[in-house]
This record gives C-alpha cells, structure tokens and sequence, in this order.
C-alpha cells in the first residue's frame, strides 16, 4: 500500500472520530451534524483542515472559564440587592408594563436577565449618526471608557475614535478596550497598542495561536457584541461597528441602513456588567462587584429616573446550552397578535424559528421581513434566498432593502422591540457571543414601526416570480449552499 493510500485512509479514520466527538462529546445539533458530514465525506482532506479551524467546539476549560462569569454576575446581583436595588421588585406585575408581563416573566427566567424601568433610549438610523453621537460624549468622559466591538477598524473613523480613546487615556480617564480578534483581523496589533502605551487596557477576545495572526483555533466563535459605557452613566449597543463601511462609505454597499441605541437609565448598569464579564475572561483578571462599584465604574447616576422605556439586556454565546436570544425571541413571536418585523442582514433561521414565523402568519399575524437588496457575502445571500423562498410559499412578506441593511431589529405589536448585535442566523443564534436589547414602551415600539414602514419606501417587495426568473445554475447554488447553512 503506498504512503498516499494510507495517509488517505488515516485522514478518513480522523474525520470518522472528529464525527463521533461532535455526536457523543461535543452534541452538537443534528442538522449541523449533518452538515460536517457532507464536508468531510466530498472533501476529506480540506473538510478535515476546515473543521480543526471552524468546527470543533469550545475546550472543556474554555467552557469553564467562561462560565464562571456567571458566578460574577451572581455576585454582581447580589451586591445591588446589598444596595438596597431592588430589581426583583420591579419585575412584578405594575400597570405601567402590565402588557408585557409574561414576556418580562419568561425573558428573566432564561438567565436571569434583570428588568430595568425607567430608561431614555436614542435610536441611530446611520453610522455617521451614530458616531457622531459617540464622538461627542467620548470628548466629555471624566472618570472611564469600556468599549468593545466586533470590528474596531484601521480606518478614517477608526483612527478618530482611537485618538480620543489615546488622549483621554493620557489625561488620567480609565480606558479598557476589548476587541475581536477575527473582526480585527486586518487591523494591525500596533493600532491598538498606541492605546496601551497611553495608558489604557487592551484585550483581544480570542487571540490567535501563538500569536500567529492567520491560526486561529476559535475563529468559529466570534465576539459579535458592541458596547460602549462610558462614565458608568450612558451605553451604547446596536449593529454598527468602528469601521468606514458601517458609515456608508462603500459605494458597493451603499445607501447602508443600519440601528444603533444610546441608553440612559438603569439599563446602563447591564450592560456595564455584560462588559465587565467579558473582560474578565478575556484578562483572567479577579474582578470584584462591590470594588467596581466603588470605583464608580457602575455610577449611581445610572439609578435615577431618565425615561419611561423599560429594557432586559440579553446575552447568548457558545459556553452556554440555552439560546438565550432565540428563546427570548420565540416567545415574542408566540405572543404576537397583529405585526411581527424583522429587520437583519442575513436570514438563515433554524426549523423552529421559521415554524414559528409560519405559524403566525397562518394565525393571522402581519410577518414581514425585511432584508439587503445589495448582498456583501454571496454563499450566505444565496442561502438567504432559499429561506425567503419558503416564506414567499406561506404568504410573508419579504422587502429587498435599496442598499445594504444591517439592522438587527425584531418588533411585535406594541408589545416589544429588539434591537441589538444578533442576525437572524444559526451563527448568532448559537455561535457568536451576542446581545440584545429588549425594549417595553408602546410609544417606543410605535416609533420602530413607523421607521421600519419608512424603509418600506425604500425596498422592493419580492414575489415569487423573482425566482421563476433566476437562472438554473443559481438556484443549484441555492440548494447547496443550503446544506451547509447551520455552519455558516
């Protein structure tokens, strides 16, 4: 037998075992199961490179590390109790949130996602809105800067916001950076060591092998969020990333429609936490709650009354076996009466969540969904397509935006609004460590009604002789990439 045979026959053997590890070790979900099994069988030898990099699971001591922030948090709510914050008390039924009781109920049971009263929220439409926003209030930072993102480019706005995060540092602010590795990969590690030599602290969520920027061990596994709190007193969260192209600056993209949020109210302090947990895994520093708080990084300004929005920050990330975002969101779904809107670059939703949009468009529930008309990533728009083929067959509607939308926004009645990090994708759903924020004030939601039938204006409604259209090779494309859609 010649070396070939046998390093082909031991290549088979290692894909045979990587199967049973994902079956009995690691259980992951059968469809994705199904998926790797496709890969490694059609492509062994480049399946078998393309699992050790985007397959395999969280090690057992990753899982724990990032589990014990759960014991952060614990303390985390059990020292605002000792101050006397009683978050318990404002979960309980009041006339005020009376008609999002049962969802405030369940969302708080997935994970003990606490429910904030008494917020101001601002919403961005644009990039340039939104950093405009950030600029301003990064400029009057007096005591600390937490900011994490996805994507915290080299670029014009990039450079902007490093250079105030760089002399704000040098003026004695408390800046603390955490920025994803795979997101960042084409910025350079000299970019954000500029901030380090100011002063401030930096952290890369996931770094690479050895520090060998192109081996990456965990690249499947992605810190989506974005976060900025600054002064312990207003957050920022949404879909828009530090990077030229999220401001509309790519013609091939453009006109790009993005949603971010600006808080103010008790909302603040968790998302201030969601940020502290996150650094503390990415440093394997021993943070303390009540030391945070006396350092006034969870400011009691945050407490007082802004608004009249409530809110429940989300999270959900691979250390975890519960979804907690697309649980929150199936509950919404169920509880819909007249209108359920999503808004979000990508839509690869699993069997349940699309059952369940299917199940409420035949209870009568108005389903729309809106997605770019302009794709950035043709694998994953041709799978798009293949699911808005299935709703187009149950009667939803579907809206091609006139650009490129990077919303990520779920709305149902006047019930409730999402608006965070998380697509409508397996990635998100189970994958990428995500937030959202879900906000109660029927004055709010009605608000995100009116902007979302606004961008109607602006999309095109697909019907199914959009596809009747398509050539023959396209909708092959769509069939196979579609196999490979719990992965992508």
């Amino acid at each position: 037998m010649s070396a070939g045979a046998i390093a082909l026959i031991a290549i088979f053997a290692i894909n045979i075992l990587m199967l049973i590890v994902m079956i009995f070790v690691e259980r992951k979900q059968p469809q994705v199961i199904f998926s790797w099994f496709v890969i490694l069988t059609m492509l062994p030898v480049v399946g078998f490179f393309l699992y050790i990099l985007f397959g395999g699971g969280l090690s057992v001591r990753t899982r724990l590390l990032m589990r014990r922030k759960k014991r952060y948090t614990a303390d985390y709510y059990k020292y605002l109790s000792w101050q006397k914050v009683d978050f318990d008390k404002i979960s309980e039924k009041n006339n005020e949130f009376d008609h999002a009781y049962e969802l405030i109920k369940f969302v708080k049971s997935c994970d003990e996602n606490l429910f904030s009263p008494s917020n101001k929220v601002q919403i961005f439409l644009s990039g340039e809105e939104k950093i405009k926003s950030l600029k301003k209030d990064l400029l009057k930072a007096q005591h600390s800067i937490n900011i994490e993102y996805y994507i915290f480019a080299n670029d014009n706005v990039g450079k902007e916001i490093m250079n105030i995060l760089i002399d704000k540092a040098k003026k004695g602010v408390k800046v603390k950076l955490i920025y994803d590795s795979v997101g960042c990969l084409r910025s350079p590690r000299r970019f954000f060591k500029k901030l380090k030599k100011a002063g401030g602290e930096i952290a890369e969520f996931f770094p690479p092998f050895m520090g060998i920027r192109l081996i990456n061990f965990k690249v499947n596994y992605r810190n989506h969020r974005k976060i900025v709190v600054i002064d312990g007193k207003i957050a920022y969260t949404g879909g828009i990333n530090i990077r030229d192209d999220h401001m509309g600056k790519k013609k091939k993209l453009s006109p790009w429609r993005d949603t971010h949020i600006k808080i103010e109210g008790r909302a603040v302090w968790d998302l201030e936490n969601v940020f502290f947990n996150d650094f503390r895994c990415v440093k394997k520093e021993k943070l303390n709650a009540k030391e945070l708080v006396e350092k006034k990084f969870f400011n009691e300004y945050a407490l007082k009354e802004k608004g009249n929005i409530g809110i429940q920050i989300i999270t959900s990330g691979p250390e975890s076996e519960q979804k907690n975002i697309e649980d929150a969101y199936l509950k919404m779904i169920s509880l819909a009466k007249k209108r359920i809107y999503i808004q979000s670059p990508y839509f690869i939703p699993d069997e349940i969540f699309l059952k369940s949009l299917i199940i409420a468009k035949r209870s009568g529930v108005d389903v729309k969904v809106m997605i770019p008309g302009k794709p950035d990533k043709k694998s994953v728009y041709y799978v798009t397509l293949s699911f808005v083929k299935i709703l187009l067959d149950e009667n939803i509607d579907v809206y091609f935006y006139n650009g490129f939308i990077h919303s990520k926004t779920l709305l149902v009645d006047d019930l409730v609004v999402s608006i965070g990090t998380c697509n409508t994708d397996n990635r998100s759903f189970s994958l990428n460590f995500e937030l959202t924020a879900l906000m109660y004030s029927k004055k709010f939601v009605e608000k995100n009604q009116k902007i979302f039938e606004n961008d109607i204006i602006n999309s095109k409604k697909i019907t199914l002789k959009y596809f009747n259209k398509k050539f023959f090779a396209t909708k092959i494309a769509q069939a196979i990439y579609r196999l490979f859609s719990p992965i992508m």
